[in-house]
């Protein structure tokens, strides 16, 4: 699993030349070391995360899906979903970021990493529902299958 702190990417940028992004802990330290808050935003305007629907936009395209087929295999209410593509949900919860994931089919590392993006808290291994959706995305279980032993084991499913 990558480390948050040191978590980093190389990208083209507009002129195709591959940049190098900082990691979070050199973010740290500049700040740490920045008396001029307006100097390290300016300096930094490329480091900051985008709004989670245009990441979740990065994901779809990664990943050659779209969000007809995201959002039908996700179960979640149609015109929800949409909200949280479109940016007019800000904060949805955990379990519908999940269900998108693993509609997704993204890994254990990529939904660690959304969780932490969307500020929602990784999955915790000891806790009971999250042990659950841990072993759902091992097995690739579909989001009615991982409903179905959310159930089976007595837990909330995605959907409640």
């Amino acid at each position: 699993m990558k480390n948050f702190f040191c978590h980093y990417s190389i990208e083209r940028n507009s002129s195709g030349v591959l940049s190098v992004s900082k990691s979070t802990g050199e973010l740290f330290t500049e700040l740490k070391a920045d008396k001029n808050l307006g100097e390290y935003f300016r300096r930094n305007s490329d480091e900051f995360v985008l709004p989670l629907n245009e990441y979740l936009e990065k994901l779809l395209a990664e990943k050659n899906l779209t969000k007809k087929e995201v959002i039908e295999r996700s179960d979640l209410n149609r015109e929800y979903a949409y909200h949280i593509f479109s940016g007019l949900k800000k904060n949805p919860s955990r379990s519908k970021i999940l269900a998108i994931a693993l509609a997704m089919e993204l890994n254990l590392d990529e939904i660690q990493y959304l969780l932490r993006y969307a500020q929602l808290g990784a999955l915790y291994p000891r806790n009971q529902w999250d042990a659950v959706i841990i072993s759902a995305v091992e097995q690739k279980l579909s989001v009615a299958q991982t409903n179905e032993l959310l159930y089976r084991l007595g837990e909330k499913t995605l959907s409640d």
